[in-house]
């Protein structure tokens, strides 16, 4: 049959087939970078994670995404994921922006402030145990330190707080003391150390903030080296000395622990290869330490 009726042109006009309804009711998917920390769904399998890492795997690039509770799984770059729900096509970053450049993200998560440049120092200070503790906040945090003016020094650990609060006297004002303090846990030295600290200073002057690690070292999830909890370390044994051996790396002295936390601080690149345990706590202390009044 030639299509037409017998009365007339052909009734049901051009070929039904010949345009799928459904494909231009169908979103676009928009090409997104997969920077560290964007947190995406993928669709299939319905994983949401923040994407810790791109790597090549099999011959293509995965993004490695990682739960709430720090489970990793990889994924293959392209279409089949949501972020807020919008369908996206996840590509690989292009270089890195120019320092400064509009959109740059610091190790943070914070939006760079272009061409910014260090602030004076307040009089407001972050007091942290260790020279560990005060590198790998350095090193996440640096930028945007820089940026408010707070400086971060070591205390060579918490027995001297006392006395060097004292020497400091913090005010509500604008000499504000935060400090960051490693194991404090109720009942433990730590925990009376402070509690004596802060009923000696002025209310509103001094915020001490802890983690439960008995080591800074901790706060590095264990993902970043391939495992999937720190190993733990027996009573009345030197706990990074303890560590390093459990680990099989050496551990005859300091300059092997000096090393393994090279090897471990080197691991470190974004807020998200630390535990909310610790990166809560720093923030809160920047937060208080750049207030006034």
């Amino acid at each position: 049959m030639s299509g037409r009726g017998f009365d007339g042109p052909d009734r049901y006009g051009r070929d039904v087939l010949a345009q799928d309804p459904h494909r231009a009711a169908r979103p676009a998917s928009a090409k997104v970078a997969a920077e560290l920390g964007l947190v995406v769904e993928d669709v299939e399998t319905g994983w949401v994670g923040a994407i810790v890492r791109v790597e090549k795997a099999g011959g293509m690039l995965v993004a490695v995404l990682e739960d709430r509770r720090g489970r990793t799984r990889g994924f293959r770059l392209g279409p089949g994921f949501l972020i807020d729900g919008r369908p996206v096509v996840l590509v690989a970053a292009g270089p890195a922006p120019a320092r400064g450049g509009p959109g740059r993200r610091t190790a943070s998560g914070s939006v760079a402030v272009a061409g910014a440049r260090a602030r004076v120092a307040r009089e407001s200070r972050i007091w942290v145990e260790g020279r560990h503790d005060a590198e790998l906040i350095a090193k996440v945090w640096g930028e945007d330190l820089a940026v408010e003016g707070v400086v971060v020094e070591m205390l060579d650990g918490i027995d001297h707080l006392a006395e060097r609060a004292r020497r400091f006297g913090p005010s509500a004002g604008e000499a504000r003391l935060g400090v960051l303090v490693d194991h404090l846990v109720e009942g433990s030295k730590e925990w009376r150390i402070a509690e004596r600290v802060r009923a000696e200073c002025e209310p509103g002057s001094i915020l001490i903030l802890g983690h439960p690690y008995v080591d800074i070292w901790q706060a590095v999830r264990p993902q970043r080296l391939g495992l999937a909890a720190w190993p733990k370390v027996a009573r009345g044994t030197d706990w990074k000395l303890g560590l390093l051996a459990q680990l099989g790396w050496p551990a005859r002295d300091q300059a092997d622990v000096a090393d393994a936390w090279r090897r471990l601080l080197a691991e470190v690149n974004h807020l998200s290869h630390l535990e909310p345990a610790l990166t809560g706590r720093v923030e809160e202390l920047i937060d208080f330490t750049t207030a006034v009044g």
